[in-house]
């Protein structure tokens, strides 16, 4: 795995490729998450593509880019890292608010994007406009939230703290912990709130069209049933329950196998 960083407005964004003898596959995580999460998905891909997934701006080390956040300078960004690599039409893998991020870009860039897959997000959560976003957010993500104004004394408290929650505690591997280290930055996490607010803000009420295909978890981010989507809820859709996975090891577990037989049969 190489770590490169990818010229775009406002600076630089760190981007980690896993290599890979076939097409090159750019990958966007979640709200408060990193470019790690996809580890076991480069694994389970077996270097049959070349994975490709940028820390999203203002998180992990591309936490110090500026605004403006949201969907459309996501999709920029995402356009930028295809380009270094010189790709000109680029297939699109995202998890959680990375789901909602591929396929504003695909909407956005058709020219630009393809195939799409979308993971445990993408589709509309069903918030409504009027709600505040903290408000919507905590009912979202919780304790993912809530981390963000919090302090550590360690990376082993900061540890702990995941593994706290039981989507992560009875799963915890090398992998989970490496991607929660990567966001710690000696007192806490990388995450910038407005970045949060900002992604949040536009991802829920201005939840793009997703006539792509999506994987979704049983269970959410806390281990419970049912989790972000119900069946009922994905009616029309091109879906596909991935059995026994939350909302995390859909990729960071035992779901990161099934996400990778998707990718290439779309490829």
């Amino acid at each position: 795995m190489d770590e490169i960083d990818v010229p775009v407005a406002g600076g630089s964004l760190r981007a980690l490729s896993w290599p890979g003898d076939g097409p090159v596959v750019v990958a966007a995580h979640g709200i408060t998450a990193n470019a790690l999460c996809w580890a076991p998905v480069a694994r389970a891909l077996g270097g049959r593509v070349r994975l490709v997934a940028p820390d999203l701006r203002g998180r992990a080390s591309s936490a110090g880019l500026p605004g403006p956040y949201g969907m459309a300078a996501h999709a920029a960004d995402l356009l930028a890292v295809a380009s270094h690599f010189g790709v000109g039409r680029v297939p699109l893998v995202g998890h959680s608010m990375g789901a909602f991020v591929v396929a504003a870009t695909a909407l956005r860039h058709p020219d630009r994007v393809g195939p799409v897959l979308l993971v445990d997000g993408g589709v509309s959560l069903g918030v409504p406009a009027s709600v505040d976003v903290d408000v919507a957010l905590e009912a979202v993500i919780g304790p993912a939230l809530r981390r963000l104004s919090m302090t550590f004394a360690s990376p082993g408290e900061y540890i702990r703290y995941f593994r706290e929650n039981p989507a992560f505690d009875r799963y915890w591997s090398p992998d989970v912990e490496a991607y929660v280290l990567r966001d710690f930055t000696g007192s806490g996490s990388s995450c910038d709130i407005d970045a949060i607010r900002g992604d949040a803000a536009d991802m829920l009420r201005n939840p793009p069209p997703a006539p792509f295909p999506l994987l979704w978890a049983p269970r959410g981010l806390m281990d419970q049933e049912p989790g972000l989507y119900r069946a009922d809820q994905l009616t029309g859709v091109d879906a596909e329950r991935v059995p026994d996975v939350n909302h995390y090891t859909i990729v960071l577990g035992a779901g990161a196998g099934r996400v990778a037989e998707r990718i290439l049969a779309l490829l």
